[in-house]
């Protein structure tokens, strides 16, 4: 008997608590749930909104160390969707620039309507972005193969009609080019009817040292 009277309390206090949170959320305040909330929040306990990653140069997920450039390549999706080359934060080339095309879309950095004329007198340590859109060895003959593999690529000489390729190559480098994807035109595994699924690449490239360093 002697505990009716703090029972009472307690009970009368729980009642006006609950009351004062219905009457806030009925009238749009929600000041009363928004307070339950922080006081039932714990570090284990997180609310569920996030902050979006944080993207650098074009797009890339982590900022490149000093000295090296930030590139992303895409290549054309079937003859629908053009390719796209962004380097340093800049697009160089895209459908919204209206500056590509169907075939081998090539983008030269520090250099200086045919494609051996266009990469014949490249200057050394000349770096090169390539993207295909819809099939690009229909024009590639032995000698563009040879430019390509001599710039750093590993398939140029075995690339096919509508395959998928993108490139990142320079002149007079001494190994194959790590940035490369290439995938071929088949029937049993293309992701669009005729074509192979688009390629991306993306990375950082370290800057030519300027001679005596």
């Amino acid at each position: 008997m002697r505990l009716a009277g703090p029972l009472r309390v307690v009970v009368i206090v729980l009642t006006a608590g609950l009351t004062w949170i219905l009457v806030s959320l009925l009238l749009g305040t929600q000041s009363g749930f928004s307070r339950l909330q922080q006081l039932l929040s714990s570090p284990d306990n997180p609310s569920t909104a996030e902050p979006r990653p944080r993207r650098y140069k074009c797009g890339l997920p982590q900022p490149c160390p000093e000295l090296h450039l930030a590139f992303r390549l895409v290549s054309g999706a079937a003859n629908v969707i053009g390719p796209k080359i962004c380097l340093e934060d800049k697009m160089l080339m895209s459908s919204v620039k209206n500056n590509v095309g169907r075939g081998l879309n090539i983008a030269l950095v520090n250099d200086v309507n045919e494609l051996l004329k266009f990469i014949r007198p490249l200057h050394e340590g000349t770096l090169v972005f390539v993207a295909s859109y819809d099939d690009p060895a229909t024009k590639m003959n032995e000698e563009t193969r040879r430019i390509f593999s001599e710039l750093g690529s590993s398939v140029a000489k075995e690339l096919g009609f509508r395959d998928s390729w993108v490139f990142v190559g320079a002149k007079g480098v001494q190994d194959k080019s790590p940035f490369e994807q290439h995938t071929k035109n088949s029937k049993s595994t293309n992701k669009y009817e005729g074509w192979p699924e688009a390629l991306e690449i993306e990375g950082c490239i370290p800057q030519k040292k300027a001679d005596g360093q």
